[in-house]
């Protein structure tokens, strides 16, 4: 067991919103939120996923919406709470274990804000391996685990409980929830046992992020590079290295979505890169060739820092390296290109390992 203080939350934050694919929310404010409860009641318990009892009752919890918004207006913890005694009370059980939905972005942390005041452990193990928009999108789906009953909480005092036929109907329902609250709240859902967590969840996605928040960081204070440092841990790819040259934007259904055009510099020069996003960087076009594409994990990063920089955050000038990183291996199988894959989003590409496609 590890306990997560606030070095070890640092560390897992950074990583994290490598991982998420410029999205899942932005990672300071769930670190904020998280040292805030830290802080106030003390370090979280980090179990691993075989260590979780058969009997464990697990749940996501997490924030849903634009990420945009939520830099304009800061979530409450307290909402994260009151959505998890909501499903405790309609489920007549109580929770045991809370787990992240996504390893990327603010969702990756927002679980250790209601388990410091809770008392819960957070279990290392998440149901994406990085970030996506749509709250069906998660290894439970591919093994027929259902979202609900899914309890929602926003800033208002709103409290609402979904009972649907599909998880693509609790996306959305969910989502028009979410829109009508001001493109955010709170959710808890997937309600799983913990035989049923070990079969179905990624495992270790926050050691995972901690690691590479440390190798960012020692990259850093050696006076190496890190996105180098990144690429060597993760074998991923360097899809182009440029200046931001342009970026559209808009909030859209409860998403954020556009386009940021990257121009080559250095070995790159000469070449263009179009990065397009839902919430999350889906898709990377290199000279009009698809090099990389969702479930694969795209994530730009500032050239000198490392720093991951978010697709709500992208903006003109910026000077960034675009990687690609391996997803996990389910997604890669036919139902999960199905259910995550380019055409899910409606681009008209076939999905290919990021490893091979950016290569040739």
């Amino acid at each position: 067991m590890t306990h997560v203080d606030e070095l070890l939350l640092d560390d897992i934050t950074l990583g994290s919103a490598i991982l998420g694919s410029g999205g899942g929310g932005d990672p300071y404010i769930g670190l904020l939120l998280a040292r805030s409860a830290i802080q106030s009641h003390g370090a979280v318990q980090l179990t691993p996923l075989n260590c979780v009892p058969d009997d464990a009752l697990v749940a996501f919890i997490a924030s849903i919406g634009a990420p945009g918004v939520l830099i304009e207006k800061l979530p409450r913890t307290e909402d994260a709470v009151d959505a998890l005694a909501m499903l405790s009370h309609h489920l007549r059980q109580d929770i045991t274990h809370l787990c992240p939905i996504e390893a990327g972005g603010l969702n990756a942390v927002i679980p250790f804000g209601p388990a410091a005041i809770m008392g819960l452990p957070v279990i290392d193990a998440d149901g994406m391996g990085r970030a996506f928009p749509g709250l069906d999108m998660v290894t439970p789906t591919l093994n027929g685990g259902t979202s609900t009953p899914m309890a929602f909480a926003d800033e208002h005092g709103n409290r609402s409980l979904l009972l649907t036929e599909t998880n693509a109907w609790s996306e959305t329902l969910g989502r028009v929830s979410t829109v009508a609250s001001g493109c955010t709240q709170f959710f808890a859902s997937y309600p799983m046992t913990g035989r049923q967590a070990k079969q179905w969840l990624i495992d270790a996605p926050l050691s995972r992020a901690a690691r590479l928040g440390r190798i960012v960081r020692s990259a850093r204070a050696e006076h190496r590079s890190p996105v180098d440092a990144v690429l060597a841990q993760e074998g991923g790819i360097r899809l182009l290295d440029g200046k931001v040259v342009s970026v559209e934007r808009r909030n859209e259904g409860g998403f954020t979505l556009g386009e940021a055009v990257i121009e080559g510099t250095g070995a790159h020069a000469g070449s263009t890169l179009r990065l397009k996003f839902q919430n999350e960087y889906l898709i990377a076009e290199r000279d009009g060739r698809a090099v990389g594409t969702t479930p694969d994990i795209l994530a730009t990063l500032e050239i000198e820092t490392g720093e991951p920089i978010m697709a709500e955050d992208i903006r003109y000038g910026y000077r960034v390296a675009t990687i690609g990183l391996p997803c996990d291996d389910r997604w890669r199988t036919t139902d999960g290109i199905e259910l995550v894959g380019p055409r899910r989003f409606g681009y008209d590409v076939d999905y290919r390992p990021v490893e091979g496609g950016a290569r040739e």
